[in-house]
């Protein structure tokens, strides 16, 4: 997926910042570097490109004034749907033009099984348990 990448869309680390945000939610940048495991030197400069867009937005977190938290903007929430909406046509177009419908079949069971594994694994400490 990241060689089909569209040169004029979102650079993969900014869509992974958009992801997590919208996933997580509002969060500062010290925090976004250390769960994408970057320099909070990175992303700061990460943010402030996207904030440049108007894909993010920057405000003062309400229970701790010293802290800057970073959110989606609707512009950012549309631009990653955007990308998501991309890389979800491109698997389904190179799964139906480069897999044989037995592996397709196999490539199904194998969905299922991982999404069972992944609701199993709040229970204990062992996925699917």
């Amino acid at each position: 997926m990241r060689a089909e990448r569209d040169e004029t869309a979102l650079s993969l680390r900014k869509v992974v910042v958009l992801g997590r945000l919208d996933r997580t939610g509002p969060a500062g940048v010290s925090d976004l570097a250390a769960g994408e495991g970057v320099r909070p030197q990175s992303m700061a400069a990460t943010v402030a490109a996207l904030a440049d867009a108007g894909l993010v937005e920057r405000r003062p977190d309400p229970t701790d004034g010293r802290r800057v938290l970073v959110d989606l903007t609707p512009a950012g929430r549309a631009a990653l749907e955007a990308d998501r909406g991309r890389r979800i046509d491109w698997l389904a177009s190179a799964i139906e033009r480069d897999l044989s419908r037995r592996e397709q079949d196999v490539l199904a069971e194998a969905a299922m099984l991982l999404a069972r594994l992944t609701e199993g694994s709040g229970r204990s400490g062992r996925p699917g348990r």
